[in-house]
C-alpha cells in the first residue's frame, strides 16, 4: 500500500499523461465481482482507478503492461478493479440517450435505418406529449424532419414498436449483443461468467 505522500504524489503529478495513457480504463466491478452496469459498461479512466486505489477503496485484480510513475513510486495502471464495498445496483434503466438507443437496438423506430440518430416524441410535446420512456423513439434525421410537430397519423409514418420502459433485464439481454467497442482481455473473465451456457 502507498504511504501519504505517494498518494499525494499519484493524485497530483500526473494532469499530462501520454495520449496513450488515455486509453486505459479500468473496469469496475461490485463487491460480488459482477460490473457495477453493463450497459454502458462500468469503466473509470486509469486516474480514477489509481486514485480509488490509494485511498484504499478497491482492489486491483488485473494490471495493464504500462506503468505510471511519481517522484518516489511507480504502479502500473489497473485494468480491473472491485469495490471494497458493496453498491446496491439500481433497479431502474435510467432514462439516457444511450439508454433510449440500447433499447431501440440502435435503429431509427420508424424506418430501421441506423445513421444520423436522434429521437422523437411519438406525441409531439407541441401537442401534449411528455418526455418518457413510453413517449420517445430513436429516429433518424430524415424521419424526424419528416414527422416534425405533426401525430403519425398525418405523417404517413408508422412505429416498428411501441415503445415501453425497459426492464434492466431487458437492457441485459439487448446490450449482450453490442458489446463496447473496446474489450481488454483481463475483463472477459469477470463479463460473461454470468451468461446462460448454450447447450
Amino acid at each position: 500500500m502507498l504511504d501519504h505522500a505517494d498518494r499525494t504524489d499519484f493524485r497530483h503529478h500526473f494532469t499530462r499523461e501520454a495520449a496513450s495513457l488515455r486509453r486505459h480504463p479500468a473496469l469496475v466491478l461490485n463487491a460480488d465481482f459482477r460490473p457495477l452496469s453493463y450497459y454502458p459498461l462500468s469503466l473509470w479512466p486509469w486516474q480514477e482507478a489509481i486514485k480509488a486505489v490509494c485511498l484504499d477503496r478497491v482492489t486491483i485484480l488485473a494490471e495493464y503492461e504500462e506503468v505510471v510513475r511519481s517522484q518516489r513510486t511507480e504502479i502500473r495502471l489497473p485494468s480491473v478493479v472491485v469495490l471494497k464495498e458493496f453498491v446496491q445496483p439500481r433497479k431502474r434503466v435510467a432514462f439516457t440517450r444511450f439508454n433510449l438507443f440500447l433499447r431501440d437496438e440502435f435503429e431509427c423506430q420508424y424506418c430501421g435505418c441506423k445513421d444520423h440518430l436522434t429521437f422523437d416524441h411519438v406525441i409531439p410535446r407541441s401537442r401534449g406529449g411528455v418526455t418518457s420512456w413510453e413517449n420517445v423513439v430513436a429516429a433518424c434525421s430524415p424521419c424526424n424532419l419528416k414527422k416534425a410537430n405533426k401525430p403519425l397519423s398525418r405523417c404517413g409514418l408508422k412505429l416498428r414498436r411501441m415503445p415501453k420502459r425497459p426492464s434492466s433485464e431487458d437492457m441485459l439481454r439487448i446490450g449482450r449483443r453490442f458489446p463496447p467497442g473496446h474489450l481488454h482481455k483481463s475483463w472477459m473473465d469477470f463479463l460473461y461468467w454470468d451468461a446462460e451456457l448454450e447447450e
